[in-house]
């Protein structure tokens, strides 16, 4: 099936389902269950769950290993949507097409939880990275603007909510803190991430790191023979020790990069998922922990 012919298809089950959805009670905070928060994506889910904790479910819809970028959305996902009290999207240009999708669903109210921070623009194209969680100090506004909004839509779990985003936030902090002392053990010759996507520009900035990707966006990705072969050069010239592999993208571009530059392959890292159960990486905070990790035992060879 022809890509448009398969946009129509899934709108055509999406009005299905709306059109279900109107005779049933639009779901409220006063349920059993609680609140009902869907994100877009896993790294999201569990920042929301941390603060919205017993007093409501959280859900997210791209599946652990599959791209937020280039997600194409499933019937089930609409009623997901349509159910909950609140969707939780990145912004940043992240989720444009799950947004145009979900509008259409009810009243449910779409938030954007990066709201605040300032975006880091795209190399030699419009628009915004939205890669912003990958700074830990990023992430403590998310937080704070999830914490916001949940006490806005439930005030009777304010000060559960401020709780579990202290707690939570708490925890973040620390994470800033021992990431920054890490670091402190690669050369600062050797501080530079080579990726297959540019994802860790926020986090290069906060913590002292050159990135360098064969492509920005996984949205935009080529991975041409000119874009390969440039990496490999600034790998030659700046006698960068090892390379790096997403979790969520194809190896096979980093592998002739590798290759081609006379480099290891470190380790693999997460940028828009947090890992599968037995991963290590399970939570956010888990997940950056394992990158740091990976990025000082590759860059100390």
């Amino acid at each position: 099936m022809g890509k448009k012919k398969r946009s129509l298809f899934l709108m055509a089950l999406f009005t299905a389902f709306v059109l279900a959805a109107c005779g049933g009670e639009q779901a409220s905070v006063s349920d059993d269950e609680g609140i009902k928060v869907v994100t877009s994506f896993s790294i999201l889910g569990d920042l929301a769950e941390n603060v919205v904790g017993e007093r409501g479910q959280v859900e997210y819809l791209v599946p652990i290993g599959e791209e937020p970028h280039e997600y194409e959305t499933i019937p089930s996902d609409f009623q997901k949507v349509s159910d909950a009290d609140v969707f939780y999207v990145n912004g940043f240009g992240l989720e444009e097409w799950l947004e145009r999708l979900v509008q259409n669903v009810g009243d449910v109210p779409i938030i954007t939880v990066s709201d605040g921070i300032t975006p880091l623009p795209i190399s030699d194209q419009d628009g915004e990275d939205p890669h912003a969680w990958l700074d830990v100090a990023n992430v403590i506004t998310y937080v704070e603007n999830i914490r916001d909004d949940l006490t806005e839509r439930d005030p009777d779990g304010a000060e559960e909510y401020a709780a579990n985003a202290d707690s939570f936030i708490a925890e973040l902090e620390e994470l800033h803190t021992w990431i920054h002392t890490e670091v402190e053990s690669i050369d600062e010759s050797k501080r530079a991430i080579v990726i297959s996507e540019n994802a860790f520009k926020y986090f290069g900035e906060q913590y002292g790191f050159d990135t360098v990707g064969i492509w920005e966006l996984n949205s935009h990705e080529e991975g041409t023979h000119s874009q390969i072969a440039a990496v490999v050069d600034t790998i030659k010239e700046r006698e960068i020790p090892a390379v790096f592999v997403e979790t969520t993208v194809d190896k096979r571009y980093m592998e002739t990069v590798a290759n081609d530059a006379g480099v290891a392959i470190a380790g693999e890292v997460y940028t828009d998922a947090v890992g599968l159960e037995g991963s290590g990486a399970e939570t956010y905070i888990k997940m950056m922990e394992h990158n740091v990790r990976t990025f000082v035992d590759g860059l100390n060879q």
